[in-house]
């Protein structure tokens, strides 16, 4: 077979040995396990194997990782496949070479096998749970924001049988209310406009423990197939003037108090980190009174989602603001009561009643701490009065 010129201007080509299996190349981002011997193309020296050393090459494609002939004839691998690649010197080591082995402006020959390749690793921690297949590369450079109102239309597949097919429209972080997996939300701001991707998502990015009734079985990995139709960015907050960013704080909040009444707690929390991330510039009054409000509304949500350490967080920051809010006072206080740390959260409801005398709710929750720290204290009576005469008792019969 002869060589076919990739480049466009004769600096790489490539002549296919074995045939690869499927129709399926790696995409940029892929991570690409092969096998390669290194030659040079006038003498026919070689200079490197991964063969010899019995160790497969791994590296990123598309990343500039390696030289340029290598990101390029690698992508239009497929799964077993045997090739040459031919490298000009533009495309390998230049003028400059890689002493000792390879003199400048050397041409380099290349006998590649691809062994196979893992996805683009997009998961936040790195731990393969979101991988990335690009089956169809989008246009320009723009990706979605956190925020952004995006249009795409998803293929669920779990064992090859489709779950589901349709088009969705949601915000980028909204996107739980219109049954869109966590997975999605987060690779989706890596794409661009027109492209197409496989997904491969881990449990606890898709269906979790619980799985998709009648559909989906628990702790399963599920394939979507996503195509980005078009977005629309948020606005970054840097760009706008304090008008604008008072008016997207407000904007976020409302939607953190609609989600709120809906009892979708964890949505309502990311609307009010956003309504606060626009606030955070800004060192004026109203700006201040916002972050008041915003850290007190995330108190009450973490409140609802059992999550007390994160709740006394939130009301730490906002008194941090105003030390003598009622509301952060009394927050912090059953936050404290939750975790057992009575005394101190006996300390808040006081602070709440000297600043609210009248403060019946406040009032309650004193006469509730006072009475577990009652009833703490009998029981640790008890256990002092078993401990002695267990002692006495040992004490006697040693006498004996």
């Amino acid at each position: 077979m002869s060589f076919v010129d990739l480049s466009g201007d004769g600096g790489v080509q490539k002549q296919i040995l074995q045939e690869g299996s499927g129709e399926e190349t790696p995409s940029s981002g892929c991570t690409v396990s092969l096998h390669y011997t290194g030659t040079l193309d006038s003498d026919g020296k070689q200079f490197d194997s991964s063969r010899d050393r019995n160790e497969p090459f791994e590296f990123q494609l598309g990343r500039s990782s390696v030289i340029k002939a290598f990101d390029m004839g690698v992508a239009t691998m497929k799964l077993g496949e045997k090739c040459i690649l031919k490298c000009a010197p533009d495309y390998a080591y230049g003028s400059s070479g890689s002493p000792p082995n390879i003199p400048p402006n050397s041409t380099l020959n290349f006998e590649l096998e691809m062994l196979g390749w893992k996805g683009e690793d997009l998961s936040p921690n790195s731990d393969r749970g979101i991988e990335r297949f690009i089956l169809k590369v989008g246009e320009g450079k723009k990706t979605p924001n956190d925020g952004a109102l995006v249009k795409i239309h998803i293929v669920g597949r779990f064992e090859d049988k489709i779950f589901e097919e349709r088009d969705v429209e949601f915000h980028i972080g909204e996107g739980e209310k219109e049954g869109v997996v966590p997975g999605i939300e987060i690779a989706i701001e890596k794409f661009k406009k027109g492209e197409t991707s496989r997904l491969v998502l881990k449990p606890k990015y898709a269906f979790g423990s619980e799985g998709k009734p009648d559909v989906v079985p628990a702790n399963a990995t599920v394939v979507y197939e996503i195509t980005m139709k078009e977005f629309e960015r948020e606005p970054d907050s840097w760009k706008l003037d304090d008008e604008q960013r008072i008016a997207q704080s407000e904007l976020f909040k409302q939607k953190g108090t609609a989600y709120f009444k809906d009892n979708k707690f964890k949505l309502a929390l990311k609307m009010y980190q956003k309504s606060l991330n626009y606030l955070t510039s800004s060192d004026s009054q109203e700006a201040k009174q916002r972050q008041l409000i915003m850290y007190l509304n995330k108190a009450l949500c973490h409140q609802k989602l059992d999550e007390h350490d994160e709740s006394k967080d939130a009301c730490n920051e906002a008194l941090n603001i105003d030390s003598k809010s009622v509301k952060a006072l009394y927050r912090r206080g059953q936050a404290r009561l939750a975790l057992g740390d009575i005394e101190k959260a006996l300390l808040d409801f006081n602070a709440v009643r000297e600043l609210e005398p009248e403060n019946k709710a406040a009032l309650n929750q004193v006469t509730i701490c006072k009475q577990k720290i009652k009833e703490y204290n009998e029981q640790q009576k008890k256990v002092f009065a078993n401990m002695f005469t267990k002692f006495a008792k040992s004490d006697k019969q040693q006498h004996l």
